[in-house]
């Protein structure tokens, strides 16, 4: 009989070995970051195993010096991870404060700091208050735990949404909340698991307002109209379009005119705020409720302090600089234009198909001094691997053209239906922010 140790070490090797040969075995690849947020720098031991992994070849000059990789693969929409306002701000908050936040918030690690920012974020969402969480992982993870939770909660999750939102639900789902999976984007269906539902549950709908992989909107309009019908809470996963979308940048809600219909707003400081962290931004009464319950929150150290203050000063520049935004929706009806799509969003997929073929063509761009990563199970349903093209406020128009080229090049050409229907109801919604 195998010991204790033989059975993990032949789990392990097993475990390994399968994702391997499914081509779905992911590893660290370490870059020098550079005061560009769409460049990093790459040392040749790094760069050339990574371009003949997917089946690439990297040339001599590559495999001893290394180069510079243009990337299109960053949640950086407005370019502010590196601007001047940012790194000051976390570099005297550093300096004043320190680095580490020393606690939890609720012990002790919740500052004045803290409370700021919690201001403003409220004040972006149009609502009373607001939670800033370590991660935007620990803020869906905590809402939806502790909103679904017991014998009479049901939540009513999109299928697509952020694997935040689905661990939360499952957590829900093991103390005693029903969970029920709709179709994305389908509100018959959702509607009926509402209508099936007993009418004395309290029902959480939760949806991501731009969904990361597919680069597509919620239905706004009929989760508004849902809402009204049934009085369901809904929460709302604004991560990839805070800053991003609406007039003032408050997100997608915004953008569709439905943000005083939304009870929920989730998001994050690490994407278009170029800091990192999250938030929870809702009544006064469930900010109480999940700092009380929320265990993500409860149990996590605090956002260190030099974060809190370069998320703040991006508020403050996204107030200053809406030509950010401005360009960044120029670029996305540049690069739709140049593939042929439909581009409703920052976030532009091109579907290859098979794993093996999502590797190789990120591969054949490396080479070419672009990265675009290759989206891969379980990330997405198989068979449905793709390349996800994210686009920056960093990036020149002369970026996305030579995107494209290296694209004609490789010959990797987009699946022009595979995502332009998706995007169509929000047409009308990116034409008038493109005019923001």
């Amino acid at each position: 009989m195998a010991s204790s140790t033989e059975l993990w070490e032949a789990w392990l090797a097993s475990s390994l070995g399968q994702l391997r040969s499914a081509g779905l075995l992911r590893t660290l690849r370490p870059v020098l970051p550079t005061l560009s947020a769409i460049q990093v720098l790459v040392p040749g031991d790094v760069l050339a195993p990574w371009i003949e992994d997917g089946g690439g070849h990297a040339c001599q000059e590559v495999t001893q010096h290394g180069g510079a990789l243009r990337l299109f693969s960053t949640n950086d929409y407005l370019g502010l991870s590196t601007h001047l306002a940012l790194r000051r701000a976390a570099a005297d908050a550093a300096m004043l404060y320190g680095v580490g936040p020393r606690s939890s918030a609720v012990v002790g690690g919740y500052t004045l700091l803290h409370q700021e920012l919690e201001r403003r974020l409220a004040a972006l969402k149009g609502t009373e208050e607001c939670l800033v969480f370590p991660t935007g992982f620990a803020a869906n993870l905590a809402v939806v735990s502790a909103l679904g939770s017991g014998e009479d909660a049901a939540i009513f999750s999109d299928e697509l949404n952020h694997a935040s939102i689905v661990d939360g639900a499952r957590l829900a789902s093991r103390n005693k909340g029903q969970l029920h999976i709709y179709r994305h984007n389908d509100m018959q269906h959702l509607e009926e698991l509402i209508r099936a539902c007993p009418s004395h549950h309290r029902k959480l709908v939760v949806a991501d307002s731009l969904f990361s992989m597919d680069g597509d909107f919620a239905d706004f309009e009929g989760l508004v109209r849902l809402r009204r019908k049934y009085g369901f809470l809904l929460a709302v996963d604004e991560a990839h379009a805070t800053l991003v979308c609406g007039s003032r940048g408050g997100g997608a809600a915004e953008a569709f005119g439905v943000a005083d219909e939304v009870d929920v707003h989730i998001g994050t400081l690490s994407k278009a705020l170029g800091a990192h962290g999250g938030f929870v931004a809702c009544r006064a009464d469930l900010k109480t409720l999940l700092l009380n319950k929320g265990r993500p929150y409860i149990f996590s150290t605090a956002t260190p302090t030099p974060v809190v203050a370069a998320a703040i000063a991006a508020l403050q520049v996204n107030e200053q600089e809406p030509d950010r935004r401005e360009h960044l929706w120029r670029l996305v009806r540049h690069l739709g234009e140049g593939l042929g799509v439909d581009a409703c969003s920052p976030i532009v997929p091109l579907i290859v198909g098979s794993e093996a073929a999502a590797v190789a063509a990120s591969a054949a761009l490396l080479e070419k001094g672009f990265y675009v990563p290759a989206i891969r199970p379980p990330t997405v349903a198989p068979g449905t691997s793709r390349l996800r093209i994210s686009l920056s406020a960093a990036h020149t128009i002369e970026d996305v053209d030579a995107l494209l080229v290296a694209l004609k090049e490789c010959g990797i050409l987009p699946a022009t239906g595979s995502h332009a229907g998706s995007c169509q109801r929000a047409e009308q919604d990116v034409v008038f922010l493109a005019k923001l």
